[in-house]
């Protein structure tokens, strides 16, 4: 059984927690399937919202799935918790990708509404 699925039993007998939500976030990640992980690490922040890793890898996601103001919000959450929880390096990562999806958004081009 590989890990995706061994989580997955692990969700369907009941053992839904935010950290089972991050580690199937990160496998789905691990895989290429962003958009899969979106849905598991939306729902560990919505279980834990002080879990500073957590909101790190939906950052990841959302901007691998391009949707670039989501993941700016993802990384800016994040880095609200990880400065509230003393989590300095996590703050200072998240920081640096926060910025980095902005350049992104700068970027786009406008689209017509």
């Amino acid at each position: 059984m590989n890990p995706i699925d061994r989580f997955k039993a692990m969700l369907e007998a009941g053992q839904d927690n935010a950290l089972l939500r991050l580690t199937l976030g990160n496998a789905y990640l691990a895989q290429g399937q962003a958009a899969d992980a979106v849905l598991h690490l939306r729902a560990a922040v919505t279980q834990d919202p002080h879990y500073s890793a957590a909101w790190k890898a939906l950052g990841k996601a959302l901007e691998d799935t391009q949707a670039l103001a989501d993941a700016s919000d993802a990384y800016a959450q994040g880095v609200a918790v990880a400065q509230q929880r003393g989590d300095l390096q996590a703050a200072r990562e998240m920081q640096v990708f926060h910025k980095r999806v902005l350049k992104k958004l700068e970027q786009e081009p406008p689209t017509n509404a």
